[in-house]
């Protein structure tokens, strides 16, 4: 008695009597089917998409680097990201003050140090922050308010500008104030922005210097 492929016992040499293989023929045995990458959600063919604000390989709809959303609307920041806050300090600065005293202006001879000027601190916030003095006849009410005392009086009741940029950092912008404005010693042109960061020293007047810090709430 022959034995099919399958294993059934038959009197057939030939083909099995109960499932009509033939005698002696092997058994195919189907190829298991190997697993592929699993699609990423979000991911489409082609090329591998980067983040256009950290070009970060993208994972999803959001970036997780960065928070950049990919469907268009506002960013978000990463997880656990706390946004920082700006603050600007004023106080006097004498080596500023030799300075202007050595360059001779108009009223250079009549300019006195002043012999005690404590730090003021200023929170940034809102688009525009303004550096000046306040004025009641001119309804002049700057956030930065360095009438005094001491005042200095080469400050501008509208000396210059600090303007909010949508990364979240801040461009300086002198609107045309009478005694100019320096970024850290540099000359900042009338109407055109300039970039400023942590630590960036801004001198305005005969001695006053505005020391921008950036801490966590």
């Amino acid at each position: 008695m022959a034995t099919c492929p399958d294993g059934h016992p038959s009197t057939d040499d030939e083909y099995c009597d109960t499932c009509g293989l033939p005698i002696g023929a092997a058994v195919a045995t189907p190829a298991s089917p190997q697993p592929g990458p699993a699609p990423v959600a979000g991911s489409v063919s082609g090329p591998a998409e980067s983040c256009p604000i950290c070009q970060a390989p993208r994972a999803g709809q959001f970036c997780e680097d960065c928070g950049h959303d990919y469907s268009g609307s506002a960013p978000l920041p990463p997880a656990g990201l706390v946004p920082a806050r700006w603050e600007a300090v004023a106080g006097a600065d004498r080596a500023h003050f030799d300075r202007v005293v050595a360059e001779g202006g108009p009223d250079a001879a009549g300019l006195v140090f002043p012999p005690y000027c404590p730090e003021r601190s200023f929170a940034l916030s809102g688009d525009q922050v303004r550096i000046g003095r306040h004025s009641r006849t001119r309804d002049s009410a700057p956030e930065i308010d360095l009438s005094g005392p001491p005042q200095d009086p080469g400050v501008s009741h509208l000396h210059a500008v600090l303007l909010a940029r949508a990364d979240g950092g801040w461009n300086l912008v002198d609107p045309g104030s009478a005694n100019g404005t320096l970024v850290n010693d540099r000359v900042v042109k009338v109407n055109v922005p300039v970039a400023v960061r942590a630590g960036d020293r801004i001198h305005v007047g005969a001695w006053t210097v505005i020391t921008l810090r950036e801490s966590l709430p």
